[in-house]
């Protein structure tokens, strides 16, 4: 909508950014069945502009599940109104931590990939988590 765009009619990153984290966390409560809060957003590349006039489709999916968190991949896709052509416009990749009643974190079911493409993304996403794990330990706080 032109609200969420600015001058050149391109989609504000921010509104985009705004609907990528809306949907990972109905992604990731989905999952777990519990409330989750963003721990952080890990990845997030503006492939392709959204202008105004555009659709927008937001695709969330659990890629992995640690003890208490879960990454969530998210691909957002540009689609052409008239011709229904679409091109992935964004994608991210997010972290969640699962809440218990009294605002702690609290374990996760675990995910059980079944299609090649589940496992592919699940593997992806083990990878991620452990580079960030690497790079976390060797950052001096």
């Amino acid at each position: 909508m032109p609200n969420q765009a600015n001058p050149c009619g391109t989609a504000f990153g921010g509104a985009i950014v705004a609907w990528i984290d809306m949907v990972a966390s109905m992604a990731a409560q989905r999952h777990c069945g519990k409330e989750v809060v963003t721990a952080s957003i890990d990845s997030l590349s503006f492939r392709e502009p959204i202008c105004v006039g555009d659709h927008v489709v937001l695709k969330a999916a659990v890629n992995y599940v640690g003890h208490t968190s879960m990454e969530v991949g998210v691909q957002v896709i540009r689609e052409d109104p008239y011709t229904a052509k679409q091109v992935r416009a964004t994608t991210a990749h997010l972290t969640f931590v699962a809440l218990d009643k009294d605002k702690h974190p609290c374990p996760v079911p675990p995910i059980l990939p079944q299609t090649a493409d589940e496992k592919r993304c699940y593997e992806n996403a083990k990878l991620r988590v452990q580079a960030r794990k690497d790079l976390l330990s060797k950052i001096s706080r």
